[in-house]
């Protein structure tokens, strides 16, 4: 039988600016990919990213290209073979699982275990700000038990102290999003040690990050812009002590299940993360956070109106998704 391919964009509010080191954003701006055959229609969402130069634009066409193909009948093998990894193959990847199980009634966790997947403590970002600012929202934030407090200044000393004394019953992930350098990176490690930090996620540039070979690491240091796929994994032994597993960037479901595993053959930690999204985004991310280390999956948190038939979040516990919505 023949599929069909609608595809299109789509923003939501958010509830307040998002800021990081790169800059602010006020709305989650998504492509929503739907694929079709009889009665039953699979969705995937991913959201394009310009550090990696997409756009909403160029992954509408990356999309459009494959309408032939999956037309045709394509499998999730066949487009891992035919396209790149990134957003555009992840919104036809997930939309590929969740038609699967559209169509013959079997949950998408049923192809990948016996076990039912369980809800989640995911982790709520802080916004980069001033450090008063900063320790207002994670003063109001300090009830959960995990936090994403997003840095990336040449000066984030005051900022590591100040959430970190406003939430001192959270562990706390720093996010640098590649904004420290050679000449102070060695300084915001020690002040995240004294305050206890869990875990930083991509201190330096992708690329130029060797140093981390050189120096010590008093806390974990985390992979993001520096781990796609499995296929560089091995590069980054000695770099990092974990990788952070985003769908938007592995290309799917498919590929971030590939990722994981191979991560810990390898010995690395695992977080599981987002981008902005809605909770379409986040439905086949929880399942490859089953097992996770740490769980970054608070994109619909942040909106401020997402889905119909959302997650379920009861503070930050996340609840896996109904089929309704994916899978």
């Amino acid at each position: 039988m023949k599929r069909d391919l609608f595809v299109e964009a789509e923003r939501f509010p958010l509830a307040a600016a998002f800021t990081i080191s790169r800059g602010s954003k006020t709305e989650a701006a998504v492509v929503t990919c739907t694929i079709s055959e009889g009665n039953n229609a699979g969705r995937g969402e991913c959201v394009p990213y310009a550090r990696y130069g997409e756009t909403i634009e160029s992954v509408l066409g990356q999309i459009e290209a494959m309408r032939g193909a999956i037309a045709g009948g394509m499998s999730r093998e066949e487009l891992k073979a035919k396209m790149k990894a990134g957003a555009a193959r992840n919104a036809i990847d997930c939309a590929l699982w969740d038609l699967e199980a559209k169509s013959d009634g079997k949950r998408a966790h049923e192809r990948l275990s016996a076990t039912a997947p369980e809800a989640l403590t995911t982790a709520y970002t802080i916004s980069l700000g001033e450090p008063d600012a900063m320790a207002a929202q994670a003063r109001k934030h300090a009830h959960r038990s995990l936090l994403k407090v997003k840095v990336g200044t040449s000066d984030d000393t005051s900022r590591i102290a100040a959430v970190a004394e406003a939430a001192p019953r959270s562990r706390i992930i720093l996010d640098a999003n590649e904004g420290w350098s050679e000449t102070d990176i060695v300084m915001h490690m020690l002040t995240a040690a004294r305050h206890r930090i869990a875990l930083i996620e991509q201190p330096l540039p992708a690329g130029q990050d060797d140093i981390l070979r050189r120096i010590p690491h008093p806390v974990p240091i985390c992979a993001d812009e520096s781990v796609h796929t499995a296929e560089n994994l091995e590069e980054l032994l000695g770099l990092y002590d974990a990788v952070n597993i985003k769908l938007d960037k592995t290309g799917g479901l498919t590929a971030a299940l590939e990722l994981r595993d191979r991560a810990r053959e390898l010995g690395f930690g695992v977080m599981v993360g987002c981008m902005v999204g809605t909770s379409l985004a986040m439905a086949p991310a929880l399942l490859v956070a089953q097992d996770a280390d740490f769980v970054d999956l608070d994109g619909p948190l942040l909106l401020a109106r997402d889905r119909e038939t959302p997650l379920a979040y009861e503070g930050s516990q996340v609840a896996p998704p109904e089929p309704a919505l994916w899978g």
